[in-house]
């Protein structure tokens, strides 16, 4: 397969781009700064330079072309202010989920947070977060020329994967490798019949792969 990531240098981007790629996949990794580069291709990816938050459609797109499927895994980051979650929390996902539309790229993987609703009160950044992710699902689940799938990981840690979890429409609040979130989503990512599914993960007691043939009705 083919796999496009935004946010490609991101924590759990680089994970699962070291997944795919070493089970042979070609990997493609958007990045916003050149010198994240060598860290995508130590990982078995290829780099591309694109800022989502300037670029057009049409340029995503035309990176998106020929893709077998396209996983959304940026976000402004802990550091960043309530602006940058509209722009990239938000905006850079309908962006990529625009271009998949207008690339032919049907399955497409996001990777979302726990308690994200677009109905969600507040004005910390915090809040914006959580509030932007949801508009960004909810968008995303809108798009009839997608198959798509949406992961709200629980609390991220960086502990070792465990490769055991609970993964289900309503998981539950819990905490979870940024490993096994990678490993969840390798599997999703060619795993169609979990196409308008969104998913809860947390840790658990049952082993990725049956916890994604599970919910893919397997």
């Amino acid at each position: 397969m083919r796999i496009v990531i935004a946010g490609g240098h991101g924590q759990i981007a680089l994970r699962l781009e070291r997944l795919l790629s070493a089970r042979g996949d070609e990997v493609v990794g958007i990045i916003r700064r050149a010198e994240q580069g060598d860290d995508l291709r130590a990982a078995g990816a290829e780099p591309v330079l694109l800022d989502l938050e300037s670029a057009s459609v049409e340029e995503v797109a035309a990176l998106l072309r020929g893709a077998d499927a396209a996983v959304f895994a940026a976000g402004a980051g802990p550091g960043s202010g309530t602006a940058r979650k509209e722009t990239v929390d938000k905006g850079a996902a309908v962006l990529f989920a625009d271009a998949a539309v207008r690339a032919g790229v049907r399955r497409f993987v996001v990777v979302s947070s726990m308690a994200a609703d677009p109905a969600h009160r507040g004005d910390g950044v915090f809040d914006v977060y959580l509030r932007a992710k949801g508009e960004a699902d909810a968008y995303v689940s809108r798009q009839d020329a997608l198959d798509w799938t949406i992961l709200r990981p629980g609390s991220l840690t960086d502990a070792p994967g465990t490769g055991l979890v609970r993964l289900e429409a309503h998981a539950g609040r819990g905490a979870v490798t940024r490993d096994d979130v990678a490993a969840v989503l390798a599997e999703l990512v060619d795993t169609s019949a979990t196409a308008g599914l969104t998913l809860e993960l947390i840790g658990g007691s049952t082993p990725v792969t049956v916890a994604v043939k599970s919910v893919a009705g397997n």
